[in-house]
């Protein structure tokens, strides 16, 4: 059986906003006030306007430090876990209500598509005091896939490679 290898593709603006809206699975960074990362698991989309949207709560700590340093990344992930996944970096904000309302109506369409009763569906973001972040697209990496690098799948140097490479950081 061959290796898994890892892919890593550089991708325009618009084949990024392609990869991005159909996954709905990311994982938010955003600075703690010592400097280190908050890590937020995230339901996220992106809007007509080509920015990732995310619903949350006022309380949580990732609208605190957004408010504090409007710098964050977003891992988005394949719903399988081996799949590919994309770094975005960029500029967040954080809107409240109830400016946040609509843009939480288009992160609902974004996500889920037409919701049965968008009036009950706008109490429900009021009754629980939602709010939105809304991340303008600064850069991104590769849209990647792990895997082993391709130097390393045995392809052009034999089938022991792995091994053979590097002896000190593999062992058999």
């Amino acid at each position: 059986m061959s290796p898994k290898i890892a892919t890593a593709r550089r991708v325009d603006r618009s084949e990024l906003i392609d990869f991005l809206r159909p996954r709905h699975r990311g994982m938010l960074a955003t600075a703690r006030t010592d400097g280190r990362p908050q890590l937020s698991p995230v339901t996220c989309g992106v809007d007509p306007d080509s920015r990732i949207v995310i619903a949350t709560y006022p309380s949580r700590a990732r609208i605190g430090n957004v408010r504090r340093d409007d710098r964050v990344s977003l891992c988005a992930l394949s719903e399988d876990w081996s799949a590919a996944y994309v770094q975005i970096d960029g500029r967040a904000q954080v809107l409240d209500l109830p400016d946040a309302l609509e843009p939480l109506v288009e992160y609902y369409r974004c996500i889920a598509g037409e919701h049965t009763d968008w009036d009950a569906y706008r109490a429900a973001m009021i009754r629980q005091g939602k709010c939105l972040i809304r991340i303008e697209i600064d850069r991104w990496g590769p849209i990647a896939t792990g895997g082993f690098p391709p130097e390393l799948s045995g392809e052009t140097t034999g089938g022991d490679a792995p091994y053979a490479l590097n002896p000190r950081r593999w062992t058999r």
